[in-house]
């Protein structure tokens, strides 16, 4: 993979970094690209409970962070950079943000919440292309975030301390360094290192190539999805045409002030309009449009995707809540019916280490759903197996899990699924639905859940009565955060 020739779109432009993390700007002068240091004045104290994802909150500071800087040079000399990069890296924990700990006791805190455990960095990366036209600054805004999964050995009291005591923790988010001492705390790392040092480079250049270097008609079949673009086979924009380029339509990012949605994918524009039967084209510049509207053998393969992104997304919001609304401790073997990119069979797998989880799903899902694992002890305990679940024979478990599936169809495809799950399901064996809480009343149903949800959500007694009637007793029903209802029934014997 050739960079050079990315970063070297930027070779003639005055690149500007907005922090003054000596690490990111080590990163980037490695790589060979020039640049000046300016470090953002931007207050970080956006109130972190306001997003609904960590990585959400590290794209808007890095943004803000760019934004300040580019208005600061604005009104100094009325003139902005041509580019100023934002970045932001933080550690969590589940829905916990770890930034880096204000005293000693603050990092021994933190530490010791990562301890023998895995958690997530997260950079969250803001590129803003300025102009300044009659004293007037206009930015385009791209941004993205990259993921990386981190375990940490079972540590000492005497070694974190001594970690502690060396300083190092006290100017890293999480309390550690992983390219200086703080690496011997790590036992493994899936996923881009350079991101858990302070910036995820390879994720940089690839959102350079979507913005410098579109591809011709005679290319696209030839160019893998999601994929960094090979550099010879682009035609190269002028400086004009590339600052007139949409900057966020990349994998994980979204223009001007758009959150990213969900594992990184921002959730999609196509997707979203087609389901409020709105015109389902993207807002891409008129000449992206014409080339996608000829690029038809992959268009089915693009919006199984895309609908892959928007469930991987809105799952990692609710899986967690899903898996333990009830104990399943008692089952040794799951199926997730419909599973998608199986979100849900991780969190399972983590929660329950007995539990082995099978994604069962279509053949054009399961294809694609290499793209979306991460690794883990947990993944050793999870298989995708393609098939249709209203034609081809059920895997064997204990348990049957249906997240978000039942609303979807009409009464009809609905009996017959869980007749077939019925059938399938030994006595004693279980069925784990998860479906769309109903309105309290006086509540509003929030609007993204009406717009995934085909159906009208069930009230508790109505998902008794459904399950009961398809052999399932002892049917259990509790709330999944503020979104979902899970119920749980037990296989009565014939």
């Amino acid at each position: 993979m050739v960079l050079c020739p990315v970063i070297g779109k930027l070779q003639h432009k005055r690149v500007v970094l907005a922090s003054a993390s000596p690490r990111r700007q080590e990163i980037l002068s490695n790589a060979g690209l020039r640049f000046e240091v300016v470090p953002s004045r931007f207050k970080e104290k956006l109130h972190k409970a306001s997003f609904a994802t960590p990585y959400a909150y590290a794209v808007e500071t890095a943004k803000q962070k760019a934004l300040e800087v580019a208005g600061r040079m604005h009104q100094k000399d009325l003139r902005a950079p041509d580019v100023v990069i934002g970045a932001d890296t933080i550690v969590a924990v589940g829905a916990m943000i770890l930034e880096k700990p204000v005293d000693k006791q603050d990092a021994y805190r933190m530490l010791s919440r990562l301890n023998g455990k895995e958690h997530s960095v997260f950079t969250g990366v803001a590129i803003v292309h300025c102009c300044s036209k009659d004293g007037r600054l206009d930015m385009e805004v791209s941004e993205f975030y990259e993921e990386t999964t981190v375990k940490f050995s079972e540590l000492s009291e005497e070694l974190l301390w001594e970690y502690i005591n060396s300083g190092e923790p006290m100017d890293k988010a999480g309390g550690y360094g992983i390219q200086a001492l703080g690496g011997m705390l790590v036992e493994y790392v899936h996923g881009d290192f350079l991101n858990v040092v302070g910036f995820p480079l390879n994720h940089f250049c690839k959102d350079l190539a979507r913005l410098y270097y579109p591809p011709r008609p005679e290319d696209l079949r030839r160019v893998r999805h999601d994929s960094m673009p090979a550099v010879d086979t682009f035609e190269n924009l002028s400086d004009s045409e590339a600052g007139g380029s949409d900057p966020g339509q990349s994998a994980k990012g979204g223009r001007g002030g758009e959150q990213a949605d969900g594992d990184g994918a921002q959730a999609p524009r196509a997707l979203d309009a087609a389901l409020n039967g709105a015109d389902s084209r993207p807002p891409f510049p008129t000449g992206l449009l014409e080339l996608m509207d000829g690029f038809k053998a992959s268009k089915s393969r693009e919006l199984t995707l895309q609908f892959m992104r928007a469930k991987h997304s809105l799952s990692k919001l609710t899986a967690h809540h899903v898996a333990t609304a009830f104990d399943l401790s008692r089952f040794a073997s799951a199926c997730d019916l419909g599973g998608c990119t199986g979100i849900l069979a991780r969190e399972l797998a983590q929660e329950y280490p007995r539990l082995q989880v099978t994604v069962f799903d279509l053949p054009e899902v399961t294809e694609l759903s290499g793209g979306f694992q991460r690794g883990g002890r947990q993944t050793e305990r999870i298989r995708f197996v393609p098939g249709d679940f209203f034609k081809d024979s059920l895997p064997e478990a204990d348990l049957y899990v249906l997240s978000r599936i039942l609303q979807d169809w009409p009464d009809d495809k609905l009996h017959k699924l869980l007749s077939r799950i019925s059938s399938s399901c030994k006595p004693g064996g279980g069925l784990l639905v998860a479906e769309a809480a109903a309105e309290e009343e006086g509540a509003s149903q929030s609007p993204r859940l009406r717009t995934l949800s085909a159906g009208q959500p069930r009230s508790p007694d109505e998902h008794r009565r459904l399950l009961q009637r398809h052999g399932f007793q002892d049917v259990r029903v509790a709330r999944a955060g503020d979104l979902l209802c899970v119920v749980l029934g037990t296989r009565a014997a014939p």
